[in-house]
């Protein structure tokens, strides 16, 4: 080889992605969930991975001297990419059973990880929030190009107390707890006890590069010893660890499914309810009054309550599915007349993955299609604090968007069909899943010689 030709960019990175092409396309429905409206016939241009221009009126083609390229999208429908944010990326596909999953060995969860990723493209999902698992590492790879995936939003390890929703040791397991390594947790969660503990590992998840801290404060499904209507952490723990993350500019989103434990959590600081299935009115005011976002899953429950997934639930974690899989409707419905500031998240484990867009018909029992898809955009973009580059189609954002056949304004459940529905997902201007003869996944090839 002549090395006075190597490109060295390349060859110290050769993983890095092609530039982003500049596109404009015309014609477009364009979907704005802040105002609720479809802007038609629009033209929307794409430079440098973001939205330099959105006309509300179809302009004369463009010149293509400039290298642009231009896409005719007549009677499609452009909606900003979908965020999810309650996912665990490392509990990867590859066994039946919950334990399993939770206990695969560290080195095949990362090198399955990159599957996970492209599967939630090619669903529309641009960004996830991670909540507990997620490696920066990981999250490192993904924006230097080295995989395809969304944009991760990571918390690290989640922080449970000792008997908690992260203490995976069952009640015959005597094994200590050793904060440092994890034991007692897994890859997700980390065991901590007392404010020292409690301002130490937020401290330690932080340096590592967690963008917010998740905390257990009650108690969970997975968990094999406690109950759902525990009440987790004192005050002076969670005091903690909220100090820890308003020092460091970021917040704590907290796994909470009874009034008590979402108000104790609340009360102190915490920013974010993850599930709160047994949410009641009261409760639901006091999030409002305070500002705080409520991230449902309901997905995960109905999908573990399946005959196909019979198995994946220890009987104990069973029993507690189906104690919140009834009130999770019934909870969503009183956030959403209360005013909660409601997400959309999934919190899939293991071979359940696919089923991500089903929260999408789930949710449209009890809410509109617009406040599904708000929580999907805007209100996501708003919760992982990127709600100036996420979440819309407008100058100035970055280039993540979904191109679509249908209209989800009128159906939703088109988002829940991407293999009739979804033509192509584009992720900072670069097109990252493609159903679409128009547009193409674009990677670097060897130049013909023959």
């Amino acid at each position: 080889m002549d090395l006075q030709k190597l490109d060295m960019e390349l060859a110290i990175k050769p993983w890095t992605a092609l530039p982003q092409e500049a596109y404009v396309l015309t014609g477009v429905n364009l979907i704005d969930p802040l105002q609720g409206q479809v802007i038609k016939n629009a033209t929307i241009r794409i430079e440098g991975g973001l939205v330099t221009e959105v006309s509300e009126q179809e302009h004369t083609r463009p010149t293509t001297n400039d290298g642009t390229t231009v896409i005719d999208a007549r009677d499609k429908y452009i909606l900003p990419g979908l965020i999810d944010c309650h996912v665990h990326i490392m509990a990867v596909a590859g066994n039946a059973g919950m334990n399993e999953t939770f206990h695969m060995d560290h080195s095949t969860s990362l090198l399955r990880q990159p599957n996970l990723c492209q599967g939630m493209l090619d669903r529309g999902f641009t960004s996830v929030r991670d909540c507990a698992g997620a490696t920066p590492a990981m999250r490192q790879a993904i924006e230097d190009g080295v995989h395809p995936g969304p944009r991760l939003f990571i918390s690290g390890k989640g922080l449970s107390q000792t008997g908690g929703h992260g203490d995976l040791r069952k009640a015959h397991d005597s094994r200590g707890i050793c904060c440092a390594c994890g034991a007692g947790g897994h890859d997700m969660t980390r065991v901590v006890d007392g404010v020292p503990d409690c301002l130490k590992y937020a401290r330690e998840e932080l340096r590592r590069g967690a963008d917010f801290i998740k905390i257990m404060s009650g108690g969970g499904v997975a968990s094999p010893t406690d109950r759902i209507d525990q009440v987790q952490f004192s005050d002076e723990e969670i005091k903690a660890i909220v100090t820890v993350a308003t020092n460091a500019r970021t917040y704590v989103t907290s796994h909470a499914y009874t009034p008590q434990a979402i108000q104790q959590a609340i009360s102190h600081g915490v920013r974010g309810i993850e599930h709160g299935n047994l949410l009641d009115e009261e409760t639901a005011r006091l999030m409002a009054g305070k500002g705080v976002f409520l991230t449902p899953t309901l997905v995960v429950y109905a999908t573990m309550a399946r005959p196909e997934f019979s198995g994946f639930l220890p009987p104990f974690s069973a029993q507690k599915n189906r104690e919140v899989l009834e009130s999770g409707l019934r909870a969503l419905k009183i956030a959403t007349d209360a005013g909660v500031t409601i997400c959309f998240g999934t919190d899939l484990l293991g071979p359940m993955h696919p089923a991500q867009t089903n929260e999408f018909v789930i949710r449209s029992q009890v809410q509109t299609p617009l406040q599904i898809i708000q929580s999907a955009t805007v209100n996501a973009a708003r919760l992982i604090q990127r709600e100036e580059t996420l979440g819309r189609i407008a100058p100035g954002f970055l280039a993540d968007f979904l191109i679509l056949n249908a209209n989800p304004l009128e159906d939703i459940a088109v988002l829940d069909r991407p293999d009739q529905h979804l033509l192509a997902t584009i992720k900072d201007g670069r097109v990252v899943s493609s159903r679409w003869s128009r547009l193409e996944v674009r990677q670097r090839r060897l130049s013909n010689i023959a």
